[in-house]
């Protein structure tokens, strides 16, 4: 079934600006986007919620308000939440090797983990190759160590700590730390420390082999051409992403986690203050963006910046963060949208921070 086969998308919003709800109307009427999701959490706390679009093409249903979504690389900030606070106990150092804490890796060329430093990882300034570049087609269960050996199979990109390029590989590298030094499997170190910890309900990282999303959520979809039917990508085995985006939450959730993680409630100060140490970054964030230790700044129109990261994951886009008076938007789509699609995502977090 085509998206123009469709009755016209209904919108509901428990309240709030219409440069929220506007825009959501946009993403679906103008981009093509199946559904668009969003909230928003005031500096009081209060949230709002919005909703466009269609949350199952085959049989029109509505979509669920603040409903799951697979977020993508925003896992890179949970990862990066847990290493940190591994570095506050003193059980690893920022500028420590990677071959500290983890021994045979295997080397490709021009990789060398005596020269790469867990901080490279978190920023990406280790050069190490994109392993994403070098999947194949096949919907499978990946092992993270399949992930890393895919890597190795490359060149390097530049020396560490010379350039900055994102690259998934650095958190596959960077969770296999946690799960080395903790002895305990990465997902349960991210449930224990950070979403148990400030109670994300709607938050999960999915169990080996679980591609069912647990809660209400809108079907994802995913189109190999501009124009192409949309495929139905629901429930695609996730694994690829590992540490570096296999989370499932909301945008609500995601809202706490970023302004919980900005007041403090995650990471000591001295922790903090390093993730939000940042050099200039390019794509995929915003002109202006800079990124710090898995979290990303990015300037706001109206003077200064908010704090998030992105997610791109098969069937599903998310966009947004907070500011540190503890103001937050994320807005989701129900597909990888194009460039000037996540460009107008990013253009409603910028109106809905700046009102």
């Amino acid at each position: 079934m085509t998206m123009g086969a469709l009755a016209p998308p209904a919108v509901s919003a428990t309240a709030g600006p219409d440069t929220t709800r506007s825009g959501l109307n946009a993403l679906v009427h103008t981009d093509g986007v199946p559904a668009a999701l969003a909230s928003v959490q005031a500096r009081d706390g209060r949230v709002r919620t919005y909703t466009a679009g269609v949350g199952d093409l085959a049989t029109g249903a509505q979509v669920p308000r603040d409903g799951q979504v697979r977020i993508g690389s925003n896992t890179k900030t949970f990862t990066a939440v847990v290493v940190l606070q591994l570095v506050g106990e003193g059980r690893i150092g920022l500028d420590a090797p990677v071959d500290t804490y983890l021994r045979g890796l295997g080397r490709g060329d021009g990789i060398d983990w005596h020269r790469i430093t867990v901080r490279q990882l978190l920023q990406h300034t280790s050069g190490l190759p994109n392993y994403t570049k070098y999947l194949s087609d096949d919907i499978r269960s990946y092992d993270p160590r399949e992930l890393l050996d895919l890597a190795l199979q490359h060149e390097a990109e530049f020396d560490p700590g010379t350039e900055w390029a994102y690259s998934n590989t650095n958190y596959v590298v960077a969770g296999l730390i946690v799960q080395n030094i903790t002895g305990r499997p990465l997902a349960e170190e991210i449930d224990r420390r950070v979403i148990k910890r400030i109670g994300l309900r709607h938050t999960y990282f999915p169990a080996p082999g679980e591609v069912a999303i647990r809660e209400r959520h809108p079907r994802g979809y995913y189109q190999d051409a501009a124009g192409a039917a949309p495929i139905d990508a629901t429930e695609w085995d996730p694994s690829w992403a590992w540490a570096a985006g296999q989370i499932v939450s909301t945008n609500s959730d995601l809202n706490r986690f970023f302004t919980a993680l900005l007041a403090g409630r995650l990471l000591p100060k001295a922790q903090l203050d390093q993730m939000r140490t940042t050099v200039p970054a390019s794509y995929p964030f915003p002109a202006g963006a800079r990124y710090g230790l898995g979290l990303v700044s990015t300037p706001l129109s109206c003077g200064g910046v908010y704090w998030g990261h992105g997610g791109s994951m098969t069937g599903y886009e998310t966009r947004g963060g907070a500011t540190q008076k503890g103001r937050a938007v994320n807005v989701a789509v129900t597909t990888q949208p194009s460039q000037a699609t996540r460009e107008r995502m990013d253009g409603i977090v910028d109106a809905t921070l700046c009102r």
